[in-house]
């Protein structure tokens, strides 16, 4: 024993104050923290926040993009996206100003959205319709807005509320987090918010958990009476996969139909099988997502009877991801689906039609059948971490007329009526195909 340990056993004092001190029990590792997931398709590429302080992370984000459509509408309304709605124009998308709130153990974000996703996000809700305060315009210039708090248990625990995003469909609802601009239907016809309350626990820093207890399937309000509850698994083994299983397991989601209920499962692989610094092509990534749902009852049932005919929602869709250095990728993907009684498809805007008005002339009865592809290209010149300059070709198809043709989907002298009604003597074009080309920028600090 050295001397040092010796006098400080007979003076009674801790063994450890002349030598080494014992280890601190060690703090949980960050959840998602050990690996570089910069790569990930609806994960932001950026590394460090630039507007970080103790109290405020901010964030703002700028969407701008120019679309030019083969079949050259001549209202310049694009049909069927939820990240697009004008062609041959500049277009402010989405402009958002806001960031993170954290102060010991409270939280909270907020996120604007000014620009098109002001109007086009909350016309693909139906629950305003229901009751009073107009929330659709109430929300609509929020993206996020909730608060919350984080526990110190097991890596993290925290419960928020309020609205914030939804993972269905693997891409982010901010198009400078994507692989592509215009994501596969399987992406852009399920979810892009909740508003309600979110549980998420982290058992280690590789797994994520999630509960979810909501309006509905992207509601402001609830439809009926039945609250939505859903729940998410994001479990990342090495900094080279990333697996995520979403599951909605009842809601009921039909305006006026409290008896209709819907179920969705929504699953995803994300593998970065290529990582070689010194080479051309340096990094290479896929994702596969395939998605199953169904509604029943009220009229409808998963197989179809002569009562109840056929109401179902099966979709996949693939994308692969070159990168070349830092600074150029290419991505090429695409998928289907098929929609029998098109609950999940977007209402084309035929004279101001929206989800709560409907329109005769694109019907969503029971067992109406829908089935539609796409595929893309797209480039991405990424000069900074802060900057994406994007050039993109979609081609889309369906098995009913649903895209705008050069007749578009407006009636002459404008909209007529009451949203989405029927116009005497005109009915819009509609095609089955559509190519077209968008060129976006987009910024985030």
């Amino acid at each position: 024993m050295r001397p040092l340990a010796l006098f400080v056993l007979v003076a009674g004092l801790p063994a450890w104050a002349g030598g080494d001190a014992p280890a601190s029990p060690a703090a949980p590792a960050e959840p998602f923290a050990f690996a570089d997931f910069t790569w990930l398709n609806g994960n932001s590429r950026q590394k460090d926040a630039l507007l970080d302080s103790k109290y405020f992370t901010g964030e703002f984000r700028a969407d701008m993009n120019l679309v030019y459509d083969f079949n050259h509408p001549q209202d310049h309304t694009l049909v069927g996206s939820s990240e697009l709605g004008r062609t041959t124009e500049v277009q402010v998308q989405q402009l958002g100003l806001g960031g993170d709130f954290h102060w010991e153990n409270v939280r909270g974000r907020i996120m604007t959205q000014f620009g098109m996703y002001s109007t086009m996000t909350p016309r693909n809700d139906a629950s305003p319709s229901k009751g009073q305060w107009q929330t659709d315009n109430a929300y609509r210039y929020i993206s996020e807005a909730y608060g919350g708090y984080h526990w110190d248990a097991l890596h993290g625990v925290n419960l928020d509320a309020g609205i914030f995003m939804s993972y269905i469909g693997l891409f982010s609802y901010y198009n400078f987090d994507n692989w592509a601009y215009q994501p596969s239907y399987v992406s852009s016809n399920t979810p892009w918010f909740f508003n309600g309350l979110r549980l998420q626990v982290f058992p280690s820093d590789r797994l994520k958990l999630e509960l979810w207890l909501i309006n509905g399937w992207q509601s402001y309000n609830m439809l009926n009476n039945t609250p939505g509850i859903g729940a998410s698994l994001n479990w990342r083994p090495t900094g080279s996969v990333n697996l995520i299983s979403n599951n909605y397991f009842i809601g009921a989601d039909t305006l006026g139909n409290q008896k209709r209920t819907r179920r969705h499962t929504d699953n995803s692989l994300q593998w970065k099988y290529w990582e070689r610094p010194d080479r051309l092509v340096t990094r290479m990534a896929a994702t596969f997502t395939f998605d199953l749902g169904d509604e029943q009852g009220g009229g409808v049932s998963r197989s179809g009877t002569a009562t109840a005919p056929k109401q179902y929602f099966a979709g996949w869709m693939l994308y692969n991801r070159f990168w070349f250095g830092e600074r150029h990728a290419v991505t090429v993907g695409g998928g289907a689906i098929t929609n029998p009684g098109r609950y999940l498809v977007l209402m084309p805007p035929i004279n101001g039609a929206t989800a709560a008005s409907g329109t005769p002339y694109f019907t969503q009865n029971p067992g109406d059948p829908y089935h539609a592809w796409d595929g893309s290209v797209t480039y991405d010149y990424m000069p900074n971490p802060f900057l994406t300059l994007r050039a993109e070709f979609n081609r889309r198809g369906a098995s009913v007329p649903y895209f705008a043709g050069p007749g578009g989907v407006t009636p002459p002298g404008g909209n007529q009526g009451a949203p989405g009604s029927a116009v005497p003597g005109w009915a819009p074009d509609l095609k089955k195909t559509e190519s077209r080309m968008t060129l976006a920028m987009l910024v985030k600090f």
